[in-house]
């Protein structure tokens, strides 16, 4: 979903600011073309030691990379000489900073079809996993480990942003370090039919939040945070992160994402295979050939794609829309995770239906909301009603939606099934967080090593 890097060349400067808004609008797709692309990233420790795998030595994540590119034959992607991802079948392994492994799923059609690649990525991490005696799981933020054990990924990008993160926040190294999300990835035919849905998507971010909280736990202890990960992006970077008010305002469009944009600081250019650090720099600058770093040059079109990548509100908007605000969990939620939104966006009705939910909410509310769906869950409150009761609306509007679309898997008729812990849990009112935290200080009394070992893929 991006410009091949190989032609940065030949690329021409950027010569006006409606260049930039039509990269976003160049996303457009008829509804018949509309994919779904899911992220989900995990945890990695030794089985012995309950420590976090670092990326050198026998069982280490470059050999982990190697492994399963000769066990998939997907190619591995090098920064210079050093291993730091997988490319195949549409998709890529992609490495955070802390080791956490992502998949960047492909742009698939279906449901079934997105959960059949995740899983075929689990199954092939847990065959590499095995004989190295280690294993990954998946948690909003790392139960045990403090942010010194974390290992530190080789990428130079990870480097600028660790110099630049204590600047401009007091968890931005936790962010980085300590969290996992799951992420999916949605299509707009049109500049409206992209703000309709970026609405609806960014007002109901923290009722996903809320109904995939799973991250109590920290260092040991309970937090008494449904989801820690979400408190993590509160104290980051405010610059790049949050809800964006002007969404919901008359006249959102391209022009206006853009311009907000370029107002988020640089982190850093890259030329000749290298990153330039640019940490904190204005891209408006750049355009104008004022950027101190690369004094006289101007951007071309990647280095916008480049800068676009470094904003990191609830959802995101690039040549589609990303939804942010899960925390990661066990199989069957990374699945459920596109079911919810998918089912939301991607129906006509669903998307009114879900609109309807949030139309009335003040921007006072959602950044209220947003706050205390990390700390409450599903008891949070807006207004007379609790998270759980809206949950429970939006659960059934996506229901709806997926049963509309009718999209027949192998062994079902449509996409509702996926969907279903996303039930239990609103039904329940008790996100995965809590239930984690109360079991692990009660029935697991403690004990780190049964705690991993359940939550493990």
């Amino acid at each position: 979903m991006s410009v091949e890097r190989q032609a940065t060349g030949e690329l021409p400067p950027i010569e006006s600011l409606d260049e930039l808004s039509a990269f976003i609008a160049s996303g457009e797709k008829p509804k018949a073309d509309w994919r779904i692309g899911t992220e989900h990233e995990k945890f990695i420790y030794c089985r012995e030691t309950l420590k976090p795998v670092g990326y050198d030595g026998p069982n280490g994540i470059r050999a982990i990379l190697e492994r399963l590119s000769e066990t998939t034959g997907w190619e591995i992607i090098r920064e210079g000489e050093t291993p730091i991802g997988l490319k195949g079948e549409g998709a890529s392994v992609s490495l955070e900073p802390g080791g956490q492994v992502e998949l960047s799923g492909a742009p698939l059609e279906t449901i079934h079809e997105t959960c059949a690649e995740i899983s075929r990525h689990l199954d092939a991490v847990k065959a590499v996993a095995e004989p190295l005696n280690i294993a990954f799981f998946g948690m909003g933020f790392t139960p045990v480990w403090t942010r010194d054990e974390m290992p530190r990924m080789p990428k130079a990008r990870y480097k600028i942003m660790r110099d630049y993160m204590p600047k401009v926040g007091a968890l931005g190294l936790d962010m980085m370090h300590r969290t996992c999300t799951v992420q999916v990835n949605l299509d707009y035919a049109s500049e409206a039919d992209m703000v309709k849905k970026f609405r609806v998507s960014l007002a109901l971010q923290p009722i996903a939040t809320a109904l995939f909280a799973n991250s109590s736990l920290v260092e040991g202890r309970d937090t008494g945070w449904a989801s820690w990960r979400a408190n993590i992006w509160t104290d980051t970077d405010k610059d790049r992160t949050g809800l964006l008010k002007f969404v919901f305002e008359d006249g959102f469009g391209y022009d206006r994402y853009r311009d907000y944009l370029l107002d988020v600081p640089m982190y850093f250019v890259r030329r000749g295979g290298k990153y330039i650090d640019a940490a904190g720099l204005s891209f408006r600058d750049f355009l104008e050939g004022r950027l101190p770093v690369l004094p006289g040059e101007r951007p071309h079109i990647l280095d916008w794609e480049d800068h676009m990548s470094t904003a990191f509100p609830e959802v995101r908007l690039k040549r589609f829309l990303e939804m942010r605000g899960a925390d990661s969990g066990p199989w069957s939620r990374i699945c459920a995770l596109p079911a919810f939104w998918v089912g939301l966006l991607y129906d006509g009705a669903a998307l009114d239906a879900g609109w309807d939910l949030a139309k009335d909410w003040t921007a006072e509310t959602r950044d209220g909301l947003r706050l205390d769906a990390a700390r409450f869950g599903l008891k949070a409150k807006i207004g007379a009603r609790t998270i759980q009761d809206v949950a429970r609306d939006a659960v059934a509007i996506s229901r709806a939606g997926l049963k509309a679309r009718a999209r027949a898997g192998a062994m079902a008729a449509d996409e509702t099934h996926f969907i279903e812990p996303l039930q239990s849990i609103a039904d329940s009112g008790v996100t995965m967080g809590e239930y984690t935290a109360h079991h692990f200080r009660n029935e697991l009394k403690g004990d780190a090593r049964r705690l991993l070992a359940e939550v493990s893929f």
